[in-house]
This record gives structure tokens, sequence and C-alpha cells, in this order.
């Protein structure tokens, strides 16, 4: 069983700072993952995914290692999307240690907005 992560679309530049979780990596990197996680769950079809994208690119750069961002593609994983009732994308589930703390569901694509989202669940 392969534990590699796949690469999304580049962006300009060719850097890519969210890593693709897979039905095979997903128990690993998320639910056995230490500190806060965020999660978005998308699709390469959705508008506001694409959006969304270099938003999320950002928040990651800001991140660094504060916290993990990765994204599930739904139309490839629909067991995960299934599994944490994913009606509608862009939607964003923040884990910690495993446990899920936070969603947000279709959030408004500014930096400071997503920012808040993916960070405020693990504030103390």
């Amino acid at each position: 069983m392969s534990t590699q992560t796949q690469a999304g679309p580049p962006l300009p530049g060719g850097q890519d700072a969210i890593r693709t979780v897979t039905d095979r990596t997903f128990q690993r990197l998320i639910l056995e993952g230490d500190g806060p996680i965020a999660v978005e769950f998308m699709s390469y079809g959705c508008a506001h995914c694409r959006t969304l994208e270099p938003i999320l690119q950002e928040v990651a750069a800001t991140l660094r290692s504060s916290e993990a961002l990765f994204r599930v593609n739904i139309a490839v994983e629909q067991g995960l999307a299934e599994s944490y009732q994913i009606t509608g994308t862009p939607t964003l589930i923040m884990f910690l240690n495993g446990q899920q703390v936070g969603r947000v569901d279709g959030p408004h694509p500014t930096l400071s907005s997503v920012l808040t989202a993916v960070t405020r669940p693990f504030e103390a």
C-alpha cells in the first residue's frame, strides 16, 4: 500500500502548499496526525473551490508548520465525502489530534475569513 500523497494542481511558479490526501492516507495523516490539521473537501470542477484555491495556498504559506492544511478531492474520494457528510464544496473540517473540532461549509473566500475559519477551532 502506498502512503504517498498526491500533489494538487501546481500554482503559478509550480508550488503547492496543500497536500492531497486519499482514502489510503487519510487515517495516517489526518486521524493519527498530531496537532491542528485543516482539511478542505473540494472538487476540481467546483468554481468556488477554484476561487478559494489561491487563498488556501496563502493561508497554508502563512501557517507554515503551526497547522497542517490538506485537501480531499471528493470526486475521487467519495467514501470520505460520505463519511464526513459533505453536501457541498468547498467544506473545511478542522481536526485536533485526530478529533473533528470545527467545520465551515463554503467560507467566504477572503484571506482573513479563511485564516480565521482554519485557526479559530485551535485557539485556547
